[in-house]
């Protein structure tokens, strides 16, 4: 009987725990503060295909931009040059300053055929994880051409590696030879997409190592940036680098089965010293992207004494309680995608499916290059 008192004692207090965090619409949560019962089929919607952008906006502020103030429950339709009006003096606004590289090459095998090559990360010595479409599913080792340089593409594991005389070679191929990674979804039949190495990436990206952009940033130009810090927002950058975890989709189940693939972050300690300030003086942390909002709250999850750099795993979906992050800026997302799980944790999965229905009926547009939200 005293067993059963306390155990109602602390389902009573995990109840009013859950109450205290007021995200709507999550789902029962474990005494993890974590969700066990939605399944990823929940996260599915329907889209008219010519909805998703296959271009960026003349003008990267021109987006449209979806307004969702939680508290309220209400929408509101802007542009993204409008972000100015809904950010407060002493908001800070953490940027993921990741810079995409062209991680897209294509290899001739001796026979003839053609190897799409995705790189993924480079393990030293010339030595490129990657993903590659058109090699057999058996074999060891095969020599390729990229351009006029040599390569050996070989399985390690479940995966696959291309390597490269040298890291300096590699890096050389890169540079000539390689073509943005664009998303399968974007088809540009034929076109050589010459202005994606400027728009397929944010007006700050710095350091070279995502192989999919950041897309919330794509908004952003100098000048509003500009216009933001003038109205007393401290811009603080992160580093997230990319990689097949956030585009990824999940298998079909229950989340909390997923595991995200590690992904490099960094911070120095000034930047985190900024946000840190934020956070005890009541100032709103805004994150720019879903990149910037695992980075942040690995940094600042149950404990708040992540380190400076490392890889996180970090996979958050409905249920999740944040730690660090007060309001989102970010693009709208596939069905089933790590990201789009990201925000229904943030927002609730009932108004994120409202918001994305609104956003359908009024015409938005969707993906890398489509627009955004911004959800307070």
């Amino acid at each position: 009987m005293e067993r059963a008192g306390r155990l109602k004692g602390c389902i009573v207090a995990l109840r009013a725990r859950v109450a205290a965090t007021k995200r709507p619409d999550t789902t029962q949560i474990t005494t993890d503060g974590i969700c066990g019962t939605m399944k990823v089929e929940e996260f599915d919607y329907d889209l008219p295909r010519e909805m998703i952008a296959q271009h960026p906006s003349g003008e990267r502020e021109a987006s449209r931009l979806l307004v969702c103030d939680r508290e309220k429950g209400t929408m509101e339709h802007r542009y993204f040059s409008d972000i100015t009006g809904y950010l407060r003096e002493g908001d800070v606004l953490v940027i993921n300053d990741s810079k995409v590289f062209p991680a897209r090459l294509k290899a001739r095998k001796k026979t003839g055929g053609m190897i799409d090559v995705l790189l993924v990360r480079s393990v030293g010595g010339g030595t490129w994880d990657c993903l590659v479409r058109g090699m057999p599913r058996s074999g060891s080792a095969i020599p390729v051409t990229v351009g006029d340089h040599g390569a050996v593409i070989a399985r390690s594991g479940d995966s696959w590696t291309i390597s490269f005389v040298s890291r300096e070679e590699g890096d050389e191929v890169i540079e000539t030879l390689g073509r943005m990674p664009l998303p399968p979804y974007i088809k540009r039949d034929g076109e050589d997409g010459a202005a994606d190495f400027e728009r397929y990436q944010t007006v700050y990206a710095e350091k070279p190592g995502s192989i999919a952009a950041p897309t919330a940033g794509f908004h952003f130009s100098e000048e509003l940036l500009g216009r933001i810090a003038a109205r007393g927002v401290e811009i603080v950058k992160v580093t997230l680098h990319v990689g097949i975890g956030t585009f990824s989709l999940i298998h079909p189940g229950l989340l909390e089965d997923h595991r995200m693939h590690g992904e490099r972050y960094e911070i120095d300690e000034t930047s985190k010293g900024r946000i840190r300030a934020a956070r005890q003086e009541g100032r709103r942390v805004v994150a720019c992207g879903t990149s910037s909002v695992r980075t942040l709250e690995t940094l600042f999850g149950v404990n708040g004494n992540g380190t400076l750099a490392g890889e996180t795993e970090l996979f958050i979906y409905p249920g999740y309680r944040f730690h660090c992050v007060d309001a989102l800026i970010t693009n709208f997302h596939l069905p089933r995608s790590t990201p789009l799980v990201l925000v229904a944790a943030f927002m609730g999965a009932g108004p994120l499916k409202r918001a994305y229905a609104e956003a359908i009926r009024g015409g938005y547009r969707f993906y890398s290059y489509g627009d955004a939200m911004f959800i307070s």
